[in-house]
């Protein structure tokens, strides 16, 4: 699937530190969250359904990551 990710609003984690081992998401476009790796703004994005990304954040924060 090609997902045109030029309007993506993308946003950090509040939780990131500063050792800019971040991950960007990006929920602002439909039907759609994009998820990529902060230090490489350009490079490749993992793009799922909402429902599958609320899953996972809801995963990881019940393992208090």
């Amino acid at each position: 699937m090609t997902v045109d990710l030029t309007r993506a609003l993308w946003r950090k984690s509040t939780r990131s530190g500063g050792s800019g081992n971040c991950v960007e998401v990006a929920d602002n476009l439909p039907n759609v969250v994009a998820v990529r790796d902060s230090k490489e703004p350009h490079g490749p994005a993992l793009v799922v359904d909402p429902a599958s990304f609320a899953a996972f954040a809801a995963a990881v924060k019940s393992a208090n990551l």
